[in-house]
């Protein structure tokens, strides 16, 4: 880290953990993911302090995630996904379709592009969208950044309150408080093979250019090693703590609404746009739970349309099934990797090619 960001970064720490603690005193859902996300957040707004968070940090937070869900896949658990290939393929293009709907109606009342509301509308695949954004001649980058932003810190932040809610059934929330926390006495010696494993295929990910390679990388290998001989052991929550810290204070800075054009719309859109994508969501975990039987919650943060980290970090917390969760997260974003971006560059293309001969 460089000298003159030294004080900016402990600065943001320091806030970063007075928000965590706040949350955990008031008894909010996942405290150190949302304290340090909202604190960091209204620091950078209200304060105008000058705050850092390294993008190191957030890798760390995201390999611990990325080897806990992967401690999820077992064999049973990789049969389940197989036989629910189909229902992934439609919860996806249904979600997808409906923000490419709203993305319209978004556009006509803000007057911005349609290609650069649709970008930012298309959910859990931020890193992709905003590297298409940058590819693409034409859309406003700011726009997009800040409409994906928006939707992903609305989900992080109301998911947790939703499935804490009397919308979801008791008896899906009784592991919260029943579940006993791992020993760390009971990590050794497994735990260091898992951990090499870990940041070497996290490493391997990025080279190989896959989508959050410090999350699927620790997912394949762990899952691997677990499948082998090794088994891994369950981390203690003081480790899944600091995960979520370490992503928190990076995401609160993510935001940034004093760059934007035309704030007030964008703003009111924005936040439209993410409540329609989660009562959207709300509806198709039903479906879900209509044809493979799962718990309302594990339905819900599978279909959820934000991170695989976030509902990764959210399904845990709550004892979800991770594998389920992981499976139709990571779907998706496998789809919006490798299909999205090139229908999109073709669209665009037919989109400007037809607006310079009317011009």
């Amino acid at each position: 880290m460089e000298k003159n960001k030294w004080i900016p970064f402990l600065v943001t720490f320091v806030i970063s953990f007075i928000g965590g603690a706040v949350f955990l005193l008031i008894h909010m859902p996942i405290p150190w993911l949302l304290g340090p996300m909202v604190a960091v957040f209204l620091a950078a707004r209200i304060g105008k302090m000058k705050l850092y968070w390294p993008v190191q940090l957030r890798n760390s937070g995201l390999i611990i995630v990325g080897y806990t869900i992967g401690l999820s896949f077992t064999n049973p658990a990789l049969i389940q996904i197989v036989h629910q290939l189909p229902s992934m393929l439609l919860m996806t293009v249904l979600t997808i379709a409906i923000s490419a709907l709203f993305a319209i109606l978004i556009s006509k009342l803000t007057g911005v592009e349609y290609p650069t509301i649709l970008t930012g509308s298309i959910p859990g695949g931020l890193s992709q969208m905003i590297t298409l954004g940058e590819e693409i001649k034409g859309l406003d980058l700011t726009v997009v950044t800040f409409l994906q932003v928006t939707r992903l810190m609305m989900i992080i932040f109301i998911v947790p309150l939703l499935i804490t809610s009397p919308l979801f059934a008791v008896g899906d929330l009784h592991a919260v408080s029943s579940k006993i926390s791992a020993e760390w006495s009971n990590l050794f010696p497994a735990i260091i093979i898992f951990a090499v494993g870990s940041v070497v295929f996290a490493l391997l990910g990025k080279k190989a250019k896959l989508p959050t390679p410090y999350l699927l990388g620790p997912i394949i290998g762990t899952a691997i090693i677990n499948l082998g001989v090794v088994h891994g052991p369950s981390l203690p929550a003081t480790l899944t703590n600091l995960s979520q810290f370490l992503m928190g204070g990076y995401i609160g800075l993510l935001m940034k609404p004093d760059q934007l054009k035309n704030k007030g719309k964008i703003i009111t859109f924005s936040l439209i746009s993410g409540f329609i994508l989660i009562l959207t969501s709300f509806g198709l975990s039903f479906l879900l739970v209509t044809l493979h039987h799962v718990t309302n919650i594990t339905s819900f943060l599978s279909v959820a349309p934000g991170g695989m980290d976030q509902m990764g970090i959210i399904a845990h917390a709550v004892h979800a099934d991770l594998s389920i969760v992981t499976g139709y997260q990571l779907f998706r974003i496998f789809f919006i990797f490798f299909i999205v971006p090139p229908l999109l560059k073709w669209y665009f293309k037919r989109h400007y090619r037809k607006r310079k001969q009317y011009n």
